[in-house]
């Protein structure tokens, strides 16, 4: 039987607001296997960015365990959990999260100067990267000077920098218009198909469609799990 590569086992995360703890997440547990492509849905306050944040390795739970590729994350420390993300995991933000004063090569290969790659083989994975996702002419540009979209395929080209097993992304269409969204994710689910296990976020249905599996939480619980046809089905969302 295939093993899971990333386990969340009963995972609990409160915050502090004043003196009085607020639960974000209430005893998730939830396996996924290499090559799935998963979508975390629920309203407002359900607890999906805080579970992705958690996958990620960018928030700690409270109480429980998530393993990835059988390390678990909890008890790694700060600089073996800076190196798991940055060899296992790619991330996708709402915001893009782009360097202003980088080219769109130069943010592509950041991940790469921190991997230690050489500056050859950089400059050439990372023009690699551009062109797969249509941006090559656009190389040595700022993000100041490229659009949402174009912007939103550069942070794709850089989550792929160092080969990630997973990609971990939080409303990754959220800013964009309609087409531009589907555009990207079209090119996600590409990357799904090759292999690449992806765990998203989104309040839209629409771009709920791409997944294999969507989980609805609502106040830190997981409420349910729907195995969707995935790629096959998001035309019918685009036609809505």
């Amino acid at each position: 039987m295939t093993t899971p590569i990333i386990i969340v086992d009963n995972i609990h995360k409160s915050y502090l607001m004043g003196k009085e703890a607020v639960p974000a997440l209430r005893g998730v547990s939830l396996d996924i296997y290499p090559g799935e492509f998963v979508c975390l849905m629920g309203p407002s306050g359900s607890g999906k960015t805080t579970l992705l944040n958690i996958v990620g390795g960018l928030d700690e739970p409270s109480r429980g365990h998530v393993l990835v590729q059988g390390e678990n994350l909890v008890s790694l420390s700060e600089n073996k959990l800076a190196l798991l993300r940055l060899e296992k995991m790619g991330f996708i933000f709402q915001n893009y999260n782009l360097l202003a004063n980088f080219t769109a090569q130069e943010n592509v290969e950041s991940p790469m100067v921190l991997a230690r790659m050489g500056r050859k083989e950089r400059k050439k994975r990372s023009m690699e990267l551009l062109e797969r996702v249509g941006l090559g002419d656009r190389a040595h540009h700022y993000p100041s000077e490229l659009s949402g979209g174009q912007q939103q395929r550069v942070a794709i080209a850089r989550a792929l920098a160092n080969d990630p097993p997973i990609l971990i992304a939080d409303e990754m269409t959220g800013d964009l218009d309609s087409e531009t969204g589907f555009a990207i994710m079209e090119l996600v689910s590409q990357l799904n198909k090759e292999g690449m296990t992806i765990v998203f976020v989104t309040h839209d249905p629409r771009m709920a469609e791409f997944a294999r599996r969507v989980v609805q939480l609502r106040d830190g619980k997981i409420l349910d799990t729907e195995n969707h046809r995935g790629t096959e089905g998001h035309r019918e969302g685009k036609e809505r």
